[in-house]
């Protein structure tokens, strides 16, 4: 799958808004906000049910890694996920 249309997948879930559970839950980290060399890639399939993580890094912006963004689409893919949400911009690390 190409870069551009793991954006877009990603985006279309994000966009839905919260569907009810299971939820997948994206957050970029990096040094600064044009830079993300870590995501975490949360995973709750119930209310009140403890968040389960995987957690990706890369030395150059992760956003920008294919092999990265394809396995976060397989992720909610294969999780069933209904929600998918996703922080604005890059937390600081």
């Amino acid at each position: 799958m190409n870069l551009e249309k793991s954006h877009k997948r990603i985006a279309k879930q994000v966009r839905k808004g919260f569907q009810g559970y299971p939820l997948i839950s994206i957050t970029y980290h990096g040094p600064s906000d044009s830079l993300a060399t870590k995501v975490v890639v949360g995973f709750t399939a119930e209310e009140d049910a403890e968040m389960m993580t995987e957690t990706f890094s890369t030395q150059t912006n992760i956003r920008e890694d294919v092999a990265v963004q394809t396995t976060i689409i397989k992720i909610i893919d294969r999780s069933g996920a209904k929600s998918v949400s996703m922080d604005d911009g890059v937390q600081p690390l």
